[in-house]
């Protein structure tokens, strides 16, 4: 179809003539509402954007000399962290003298991470960044889901003995 009478559709039904692939041999066009087709695709961008998961950074702070008690404490919370689909930067600080215990620092976190490799992943290995040694975990792919699976079966449990009451 030519342009011209193309145009002059859009005008008579008051619509605007929006060029789709300028590529296409020949060029394809069509006849819509411009205003509400970018309306439609903000909002379209907004549903998706509100769908995506929103990853949280926990942080997990050891001291190159921490206990055994200590230790199995944060490495609950960082089970539960990463459980619910958080990611998890546990850091060794150093003070003062400290930095003279860096191998320890190391093994801590290597160890920390040997201990959650059922929970997640290392993502990056320990890295000294001034007086802080950092390792990221993330969680492993089933990890996050597990939480919303749970979820639905409880109603189902309920509606379950709703129904055998109602039998009585």
């Amino acid at each position: 179809m030519p342009t011209r009478q193309a145009m002059d559709m859009a005008r008579e039904q008051g619509v605007d003539l929006v060029e789709i692939s300028p590529n296409a041999n020949p060029p394809v066009c069509r006849l819509i509402d411009y205003s509400k087709f970018l309306y439609q695709q903000k909002k379209r961008a907004k549903e998706l954007k509100a769908k995506q998961a929103k990853v949280e950074v926990k942080e997990i702070r050891f001291g190159p000399q921490t206990d055994e008690h200590d230790y199995q404490f944060k490495l609950k919370h960082a089970k539960e962290f990463l459980e619910d689909g958080n990611k998890v930067r546990a850091y060794v600080f150093f003070r003062g003298r400290s930095i003279l215990f860096k191998e320890q620092g190391e093994v801590l976190l290597l160890r920390f991470a040997n201990d959650l490799e059922d929970y997640g992943r290392v993502e990056q290995m320990p890295l000294l960044e001034g007086k802080r040694m950092i390792i990221v975990l993330t969680p492993k792919k089933g990890a996050g889901s597990s939480k919303a699976a749970k979820k639905p079966a409880a109603p189902a449990e309920n509606t379950a003995s709703d129904a055998s009451d109602s039998e009585e």
